[in-house]
């Protein structure tokens, strides 16, 4: 059933469908539930909600030599309940708050997926029925083929969750580790999620509705916490690249951590990590990224502006001067600043559009050669660029750091401004 409608700032005001509507589609209404159904027949084809799908050739994308470890990229290994480890997810709560949110609806065909993700969660082992006071409800997200993810709206329990103050490595430190490096091999793990489980005594707290029942799950559920699921292997030469590989996958093995075989990128002199491209020359922009940024359409509300600087920064560390290219964009999404879109703002957005476009490529730091620091001041950020010569004897750069001016520093004079930007990356 498809239709076209207007779509009209009514605010409060109630739609009225009209007789002809009515007489059109035949809806049958329940007076005594105030419901209205319509008679739509069961669709023959329906997406099943999985988080991904199963690879049909698990073997197809991995070289013949690591065939030996198999059952890391297998379904059926997978698809077993995963034993206990010191890692399981524990959720501990601040105090006992409100976690029952009532139920979403769904149409037909989303309820028909949701009964089929079940009876395999349930056939795994992966869920249990309950019978707990508490639940989260459950809703669908589309995914970029189309289909359709299942997911669980943890966000009341999140918020009574305590926060695990342990800090992850920066993506710096991890990158600096890429010095010399000439092979990489990256692995994606296959519904990270689902390889940890959830801690004996803590499954209560995982609990979800559905038209079908309440069920807890007994492997870490989507939208309870953020899992990084990349595994990069890099080395300087083939045979040393082949032996670390067959280490990480044994590995794997023994701890029942399982890859998909069509995400994994095997013996490559360029591969895509934490959304940068990486290879033996450095670091460089993915051409995506790059695209989006030439097709980005002119912000015209502060949220748009918001938006674009939320990609920017991401990026930033490919940028010079990033903080005072930036400046007046900040400048404009600051609550007590009146919106006005003028050329101040046009120039910078425009400047800010070039230096991701055409970004360099940040090279990687050699410990052996000497460092050459160039530092600037301007009266509202400040900014230095971290560089090495490399072979064509030019100097290249390994880093950009840049921040704007806040503060008591704002005043600074001239000469402050520019000693604080020497002393600033030191």
């Amino acid at each position: 059933m498809t239709h076209k409608f207007l779509v009209s700032p009514i605010g409060s005001h109630t739609a009225i469908l009209g007789i002809k509507w009515l007489e059109t589609e035949k809806p049958e209404i329940d007076w005594s539930q105030h419901t209205i159904t319509f008679p739509i027949p069961i669709p023959e084809i329906a997406y099943i909600a999985q988080e991904e799908e199963a690879d049909p050739e698990p073997l197809k994308d991995i070289p013949e030599q690591y065939h030996l470890f198999a059952k890391v990229f297998g379904k059926e290994e997978f698809n077993k309940l995963p034993p206990h480890w010191s890692y399981d997810i524990e959720i501990e709560l601040t105090e006992d708050g409100p976690l029952n949110h009532p139920l979403y609806s769904m149409t037909n065909a989303k309820s028909i997926t949701l009964k089929q993700w079940l009876e395999d969660k349930l056939k795994a082992g992966k869920i249990c029925p309950s019978k707990l006071p508490i639940s989260s409800p459950v809703m669908f997200v589309p995914k970029k083929d189309g289909s359709l993810c299942l997911v669980v709206d943890y966000r009341k329990l999140n918020a009574w969750s305590k926060k695990n103050i342990y800090s992850l490595p920066q993506p710096d430190d991890l990158m600096s580790k890429l010095c010399r490096a000439k092979l990489f091999t990256k692995l994606d793990l296959r519904w990270g999620y689902n390889n940890v489980r959830v801690k004996e005594g803590n499954k209560w707290k995982t609990a979800f509705c559905t038209k079908y029942g309440l069920f807890e799950t007994l492997v870490m559920p989507f939208s309870v916490i953020i899992y990084l699921d990349n595994i990069l292997i890099f080395s300087q030469d083939p045979a040393g690249h082949k032996s670390h590989i067959k280490e990480v996958l044994q590995h794997l093995m023994d701890i029942q951590l399982f890859c998909k075989g069509s995400n994994c990128k095997f013996h490559q002199t360029k591969v895509e990590y934490l959304g940068i491209i990486v290879s033996d020359k450095g670091f460089s922009l993915d051409k995506l990224k790059i695209q989006a940024v030439q097709e980005w359409p002119t912000p015209t509300t502060v949220k748009q502006v918001q938006l674009f600087l939320g990609f920017a920064n991401f990026v930033c560390c490919f940028v010079a001067n990033f903080s005072q290219i930036a400046c007046p964009l900040h400048n404009l999404v600051k609550e007590e600043v009146k919106w006005q879109w003028t050329e101040e703002e046009e120039s910078a957005f425009r400047e800010l559009q070039g230096a991701i476009i055409n970004a360099l490529v940040i090279v990687h730091a050699d410990p052996t050669k000497p460092y050459f620091l160039e530092t600037d001041a301007s009266g509202a950020a400040l900014g230095s660029v971290l560089s090495q010569q490399q072979e064509d004897g030019c100097l290249h750069p390994i880093g950009y750091l840049s921040e704007s001016f806040k503060g008591a520093k704002q005043n600074y004079n001239t000469h402050d401004k520019e000693l604080l930007a020497i002393i600033r990356p030191l």
